[in-house]
């Protein structure tokens, strides 16, 4: 059985990779990553803050705030979530990049045009096999139009593409109006691959305290579903790679990714909850479906469900929305 797959020019063993997470901040749990059969490990992020913190310091980099909403003053960044900077970063993947035999894949997360592009040369320079840009933010400027944040995000790619020589992944939330034309943008600046998505973290409200609070909710299968449509849209569409990220918890996620189109499957809330060891059994669980399926390779069912073979995709999704809502019976 065949379960080969190029991402980003890297030829790994099978499509499943160790998404962005803090796991790989403990080299004890890196290395259970590789023995649990993690075929790439994406680092955490290093944030455009922590970059400006390195150089500027944090008071210059909280009073570029100053004049946002007064509901953001419970989101500037305490300190000490950005002493850890650049150096410690770098230090840290070289650290994984000694740990480990396959790929490692360096993180930067940035939303604003400046010199912290530089930094992607030092993560390929501390040994990144590829960089994934997380392009994530909330659109919260009045002003600020949808192709005015896009074309700021086409000259954010296309600058870290002139500091780096390593493959260029960018990771995108679903938020944009024409998402297909934005993802042709971003293959036409570099990216080689697209990662979908990235999740919002939605802060909830202390009626008691009136603060506005942090809230962490790890993915479940049913977040999937956008994955599978935006896959399934835009494979064989764009000229670059794909990656499911979020909501794949099984090996039937990951089969249904690939089916869309995915070229590399993410897994992190699911490590997070079940362990590292959990990548290995969802490969098991892959493998065993195609064994069952009598599929040889990967490549035999990947993009077998995808809407490049449907001449009116958006005639179909009319049609299935339509189907959907007359669907609906009340319980008797």
């Amino acid at each position: 059985m065949k379960l080969e797959t190029n991402y980003l020019g890297l030829k790994l063993k099978h499509p499943l990779i160790a998404g962005a997470s803090p796991l790989s901040d403990d080299i004890g749990k890196v290395r259970a990553l590789e023995d649990g059969g993690a075929a790439a490990i994406t680092m955490y992020s290093l944030f455009e803050e922590q970059i400006t913190q390195n150089v500027v310091g944090s008071d210059a980099h909280i009073g570029a705030y100053e004049n946002s909403f007064a509901e953001a003053a419970s989101y500037f960044p305490e300190v000490s979530l950005l002493e850890r900077g650049v150096d410690a970063y770098l230090e840290q993947l070289e650290k994984v990049k000694a740990a480990v035999d396959i790929p490692v894949i360096g993180s930067l997360n940035g939303t604003r045009e400046g010199e912290w592009v530089q930094y992607a040369s030092l993560i390929e320079g501390a040994g990144a096999a590829a960089l994934e840009l997380n392009l994530y933010f909330l659109a919260t400027e009045i002003e600020e139009s949808a192709q005015d944040i896009e074309d700021r995000c086409i000259r954010i790619v296309e600058g870290v593409c002139e500091q780096i020589s390593i493959p260029l992944a960018v990771k995108l939330s679903p938020n944009f109006t024409a998402l297909p034309n934005f993802a042709k943008r971003l293959a036409g600046a570099g990216a080689d691959g697209l990662v979908l998505f990235n999740r919002f973290y939605q802060p909830d409200i202390d009626i008691d305290e009136l603060e506005v609070k942090p809230s962490l909710q790890l993915s479940y299968s049913n977040e999937l579903l956008q994955r599978l449509r935006w896959l399934a849209l835009l494979s064989g569409r764009v000229d670059c790679d794909l990656s499911a990220s979020g909501g794949v918890h099984t090996g039937v996620d990951a089969v249904k990714a690939i089916m869309a189109g995915a070229d590399a499957v993410q897994l992190v809330s699911t490590l997070l909850i079940n362990g590292p060891e959990r990548i290995g059994e969802v490969l098991i669980e892959l493998t065993q479906w195609m064994e069952e399926k009598e599929y040889a390779s990967i490549d035999d069912f990947r993009a077998c469900m995808n809407y490049s073979s449907c001449p009116d995709p958006e005639a179909l999704e009319r049609a299935n929305y339509m189907r959907i809502l007359k669907s609906w019976r009340p319980n008797r």
